[in-house]
This record gives C-alpha cells, structure tokens and sequence, in this order.
C-alpha cells in the first residue's frame, strides 16, 4: 500500500514528460507542461523527503 503514491508519482512524471517533449515538437503548449513537470518532480522529492521528525516535548 504504501508504493502505491510513487507509482502514481512516476506515473505523473513520465506522462508530464511525454507532454514537454510534445511541446518541444511545438504539438503542445510549453507554457503548460512545463509547471506539469516541475510541480510532478517537486512533489515526488517532497513525498521522499518527508519523514516522521522529532519535534521535542
């Protein structure tokens, strides 16, 4: 159960690259897949990086 949000995220990702590569053959607004792809990359090292903290007592 808890593989299931990178498979989603590496999904996201490989899709959002898909599109910027469309835009780069000008078949796709690069205006738009570009922040798909940044935002998929930035919320997938978000999920890596969070991790139970200790905060203190």
């Amino acid at each position: 159960m808890k593989k299931l949000p990178f498979v989603l995220m590496f999904v996201f990702i490989v899709l959002s690259f898909f599109l910027n590569f469309f835009a780069l053959m000008k078949m796709f607004p690069i205006y738009i897949s570009s922040p798909l792809l940044f935002l998929s990359i930035l919320i997938l090292i978000i999920t890596i990086n969070d991790r139970k903290k200790f905060k203190g007592f």
